[in-house]
């Protein structure tokens, strides 16, 4: 049939690929028009399409005009300027280009000989990161440690906690499993506990150690021994720490280097989850937050949240690659060579759960090389400071109270109910939350710190300018003036 879309042509990619790009763009020149948080209902969608696939072929334009019509509605936008939910997943120029050529290639790099340059440049640009960070140089690949490049923070402490559970139950037996203890603070992300369900930690000997404010809710390295001494002394077996810097709820830094001794002392595997911060300490000004990391065994931070890197690019780092390797490497027929028999070369699918992988460092090696360090701390340092302005903002409306210090580019905050109310004060920044997202001109999030219900204001969308700092606090103001008034 002529005229149809063949699988692959050069001349058809060309054409069809430059209506996206165009398509795209469009999309982020207007991107402000869009409500931020969608407005469908559940299953909206199912109503707009039809209940089986086409059996003949469409036209890219009459699919580009279902999108705009039908799915569009149905997208909270992330790139928005006026997104300040959860943490940022950064878009950018050298994201893209760096995903439409490892879309474009294709391959499938589980082993240095599927495509020698996919396992070589992440070698090379995570040792690259590694430095901009200062990570200590047991975590370069030119030691007995290296970086890999994981799809989420969920996966990186996934595969480090089965790293450190077979190291452990190596040296003790497999019938010890039970007796393995995890800890982490209450304010560590829920996917260690994941990792612990999978890993197969008994749900009773994961501790999740208390934090409040007076420690800016960072978990208390006296704390931690005191629970450590104890399961030794009832014959249990420590061996795994999550320690956060920069944590979900209200971006908490952990001591690392308090923690670190500890750990070591009692042969504990420490693992630091820096998914969000890790981006900032690319700052001379912010790298003290990471101060104590060379006691770490392994290290995480997610470029795909604040290093204009397009989703999914999470970078973990670890001093003994071998522990990862003998925990999850296979080796069937069917994928023996002589360089990876010959111990001559790094395969990464032995450092994560899939098989598969994709070119991922292509459009991490773009970033570093099209924005430069010197652009890339800048579009830290400018979240931080607007970050910053919204703090102030907040502060000089006595209605409002800043809840912990602001350590990045995330604010929490609450509306402060009318005469010291206290009961009705988590009600009220509930409602606050749902009428401010419900006008669809911003979009925030919330979280609870002790006991008490925290709105968040994360700053860190690439088109973020100060204006929508201030039009994004307006909102807020006149939704709160209006809450007050129903009281």
């Amino acid at each position: 049939m002529e005229g149809r879309l063949k699988p692959m042509d050069a001349e058809q990619l060309r054409e069809n690929a430059h209506k996206m790009v165009d398509f795209i763009a469009d999309y982020y020149k207007n991107i402000e028009n869009f409500p931020v948080l969608s407005q469908v209902e559940p299953g909206y969608l199912r109503t707009l399409l039809p209940d089986s696939a086409p059996n003949h072929p469409e036209s890219l334009q009459d699919v580009l005009d279902d999108f705009q019509a039908k799915i569009l509605p149905g997208v909270t936008h992330w790139q928005s300027p006026d997104y300040f939910a959860y943490f940022p997943s950064n878009s950018s120029i050298a994201g893209f280009l760096g995903e439409m050529l490892s879309a474009g290639i294709n391959m499938v790099g589980f082993s240095w000989i599927t495509s020698p340059a996919a396992t070589e440049l992440e070698m090379i640009v995570l040792d690259w990161l590694a430095k901009v960070i200062k990570l200590p140089d047991d975590f370069l690949s030119t030691g007995q440690g290296g970086g890999v490049i994981q799809g989420t923070a969920s996966e990186a402490v996934l595969v480090v906690l089965l790293a450190a559970r077979d190291k452990v139950l190596r040296r003790v037996g497999k019938n010890a499993l039970g007796k393995l203890v995890v800890y982490s603070s209450d304010q560590t992300h829920s996917a260690l506990q994941k990792a612990c369900q999978i890993g197969g930690i008994h749900p009773e000997n994961c501790r999740v150690l208390k934090t409040d404010s007076s420690t800016e809710y960072a978990l208390s390295p006296e704390l931690l021994n005191e629970a450590i001494s104890h399961d030794i002394a009832i014959g249990l077996i420590p061996f795994f720490l999550c320690a956060t810097v920069g944590t979900t709820s209200s971006t908490a830094v952990d001591p690392l280097l308090g923690l670190g001794k500890i750990t070591k002392s009692n042969g504990i595997w420490l693992h630091v989850d820096a998914a969000y911060a890790g981006s900032a300490c690319i700052c001379p000004e912010f790298r003290h937050y990471i101060d104590g990391v060379e006691e770490a065994d392994s290290f995480n931070m997610n470029a795909h949240k604040w290093f204009l890197t397009n989703f999914d690019c999470s970078a973990l780092w670890v001093k003994d690659r071998g522990a990862l390797i003998q925990s999850l490497s296979t080796n069937p027929e069917f994928l023996k060579n002589k360089a990876s028999q010959g111990n001559m070369v790094v395969d990464y699918k032995d450092w994560q759960i899939p098989l598969g992988r994709r070119f991922r460092s292509l459009k991490l090696w773009m970033v570093l090389r099209l924005y430069g360090l010197e652009n890339l701390q800048s579009y830290i340092r400018n979240h931080i400071e607007l970050a910053k302005h919204f703090e102030e903002l907040v502060s000089q409306d006595p209605r409002f109270k800043v809840v912990t210090p602001r350590k990045f580019s995330l604010v929490c905050f609450r509306l402060l109910p009318p005469h010291s109310n206290e009961e009705c004060a988590n009600k009220l920044n509930h409602d606050l939350l749902d009428t401010v997202n419900s006008t669809g001109r911003i979009f925030i999030s919330h979280t609870v710190l002790s006991g008490n219900y925290i709105l968040r204001f994360a700053v860190g969308a690439p088109l973020t300018e100060e204006r929508h700092i201030n039009a994004a606090w307006k909102v807020i103001q006149e939704e709160a003036t209006a809450l007050l008034r129903t009281l």
